[in-house]
C-alpha cells in the first residue's frame, strides 16, 4: 500500500506548536488512511482524508469542526481532537495532488478488538461481559441524543470492545451531525440501516439511530442477525434486491411472535436459538418491540433509556449454576429453574434488596447507586459493592465495600461489625449493613 503520509517522517501542521511524527500506517478504508502518530510523546491517531472523499461530502470540515468544539458526548467515543491542515512544506510531503485535511485522534488501545471478532465467534466473552457492552453503547447513544446529535451509520466495522470487562470504542465519528439538519452523503450500512432509509423513504437520525443501536444490541447477546433467518436461507444469491427485500420491504423478526416465515434454521443459526431464550422476557420484549411495530413505525422503537433500565436489571439477575459455573437470569422468585447450560436445576441463592432493587448475590455482581435511589439513572461506571468469591471455595461469597466510607455490618449472630473502604463482609454471616447510600438488606 502506498501511504498518503511519509512514514518515519516530522511533519508539521498550522495551530500545532510540535512536529508530528509519523510512526506507520494502520490501515485503511472508503474515507482514507490511519496513522499512528507521535505528538510531544504522546501515542495519537491520525486519519487523512482522500480528495474523492472531501469532494463527495463537502459537509465533512464542517461537522468535524463542530465535533471538536462539542468533546465527546462520554468515554466510550473516540472523539476527534484536532482538524489537522498542512503547512506548505508538509502538503509537498503529501503523497497526494490535493492535500486536503486530516483528523487527530486518540489511539485505541490495543486490548480492545473489533464486535465482529465476538458475532463471529472468534473471540469468548462472558454474558456478563456482553450484557455490559450493550448497556455502555446504549449509554453512549443515550448521551449522544441528549445532545441532539445523530451517528447514522453505526454498524459492526467502528465499535470496538475490551473483552476483559465489556468497555467499548466507537470510532469512525466522522457522520456525526445535528439530528435533521443536512442530510448528508451517509445513508448507513446494510444490515443495520433502518428500513425507512433504506427504501429511500427518511434520512439517517436517532429515529434510525435507534434502530441501529438494536441490531448491535441483538448480536452482542445473540451473535445473529435479527433479520437473518429461513427467508435469506430459500434466497440462491443475497444480492442487492435480496437485501432489500429482506431489510426493508418484507423485513420479519427472526423471533416475532405472530409471523414465523423467518425462524431461525436450527443448524446454520444455532446461538441464537440457544442465547435468545436465557435473557428475560422483559429484555426480550424490547427486542420484539423494535423488530415488530418498530420495522414500519420508527416512534415505537425501544429508547436508550429503556435498553439502559431493562440491560441493568437483566444483570442484577444474574447467577451462576452451582455445577458447571454458566450465568443464568432467572425471575424473581421463579421456582424449578435449569440451567440452560447443563439442565442441573438452580439453587436458591441469596439476595440483597435495595431500596429500589434486588440483586443476586452471584460473584461479580455490583450495586450502585440506582439501586438505593429512584432519581438516579442506571449506571455501572461506578459501583458502590461487588460480591467476591472466596479464592479458594467460590461457594463462598463476601461483599466488598468500594466506596470511601466505612459501612456497618449487623451479623446474623447479633453482633455489629464494621467494613471499611476496600474491605469485605461474609455474606453468609450477615443480615443486612447501613452504608451511607442506604441500607443493605441479605436475604436467603
Amino acid at each position: 500500500m502506498t501511504w498518503i503520509l511519509p512514514i518515519g517522517s516530522e511533519l508539521r501542521f498550522e495551530g500545532l506548536e510540535e512536529p508530528v511524527t509519523v510512526v506507520r500506517g494502520i490501515g485503511a478504508g472508503s474515507q482514507g488512511q490511519v496513522f499512528e502518530a507521535q505528538l510531544g510523546g504522546e501515542r495519537l491517531a491520525i486519519k487523512w482524508y482522500f480528495p474523492a472523499c472531501l469532494k463527495r461530502d463537502p459537509q465533512l470540515r464542517r461537522r468535524l469542526e463542530e465535533s471538536i468544539r462539542r468533546t465527546a458526548p462520554s468515554d466510550s467515543f473516540l472523539w476527534p481532537l484536532a482538524l489537522l491542515r498542512p503547512t506548505p512544506a508538509t502538503a509537498r510531503l503529501l503523497r497526494l495532488a490535493e492535500p486536503g485535511f486530516g483528523l487527530l485522534m486518540a489511539l485505541r488501545p490495543e486490548r480492545y478488538v473489533g464486535i465482529h471478532e465476538h458475532t463471529g465467534g472468534h473471540v469468548s466473552i462472558s454474558l456478563r461481559t456482553a450484557l455490559r457492552a450493550a448497556f455502555r453503547l446504549a449509554d453512549a447513544f443515550h448521551h449522544l441524543h441528549l445532545r441532539g446529535l445523530c451517528y447514522k451509520d453505526i454498524s459492526l466495522g467502528n465499535l470496538f470492545l475490551d473483552p476483559a470487562d465489556g468497555a467499548i470504542l466507537i470510532c469512525d465519528n466522522d457522520n456525526v451531525d445535528v439530528d435533521g439538519r443536512d442530510p448528508g452523503s451517509v445513508l448507513g450500512t446494510p444490515g443495520f440501516m433502518a428500513p425507512e432509509v433504506l427504501l429511500g423513504r427518511a434520512r439517517p437520525g436517532t429515529s434510525s439511530d435507534l434502530f441501529s443501536l438494536a441490531v448491535l444490541i441483538f448480536r452482542l447477546l445473540t451473535r445473529h442477525d435479527p433479520l437473518l433467518g429461513q427467508m435469506e436461507r430459500e434466497i440462491r444469491c443475497l444480492d442487492e434486491p435480496a437485501r432489500r427485500r429482506l431489510y426493508g420491504e418484507d423485513p420479519v423478526f427472526i423471533f416475532d411472535p405472530t409471523d414465523e416465515r423467518n425462524r431461525p434454521d436450527p443448524v446454520e443459526h444455532l446461538a441464537a436459538l440457544t442465547l435468545w431464550p436465557v435473557y428475560p422476557l422483559e429484555l426480550r420484549a424490547l427486542f420484539v418491540q423494535t423488530f415488530g411495530g418498530g420495522l414500519k413505525e420508527p416512534t415505537r422503537r425501544a429508547l436508550t433509556g429503556q435498553w439502559k433500565q431493562a440491560l441493568a436489571a437483566c444483570l442484577d439477575r444474574r447467577v451462576l449454576c452451582g455445577a458447571c459455573g454458566q450465568e443464568n437470569f432467572p425471575a424473581p422468585a421463579q421456582e424449578n429453574v435449569l440451567c440452560w447450560g447443563c439442565g442441573t436445576p438452580l439453587a436458591q441463592g441469596m439476595e440483597l434488596r435495595l431500596a429500589h432493587g434486588r440483586v443476586a448475590a452471584a460473584a461479580e455482581n455490583e450495586l450502585h447507586l440506582h439501586h438505593f435511589d429512584a432519581r438516579q439513572e442506571p449506571d455501572i461506571e461506578r459501583p458502590l459493592a461487588r460480591v467476591v468469591a472466596h479464592s479458594t471455595d467460590p461457594r463462598l461469597l463476601g461483599l466488598e465495600n468500594l466506596s470511601c466510607q466505612t459501612w456497618t455490618a449487623q451479623l446474623r449472630d447479633g453482633r455489629r461489625l464494621e467494613i471499611p473502604p476496600g474491605q469485605r463482609c461474609n455474606l453468609a454471616a450477615t443480615a443486612g449493613l447501613h452504608t451511607e447510600a442506604g441500607p443493605i438488606q441479605v436475604a436467603r
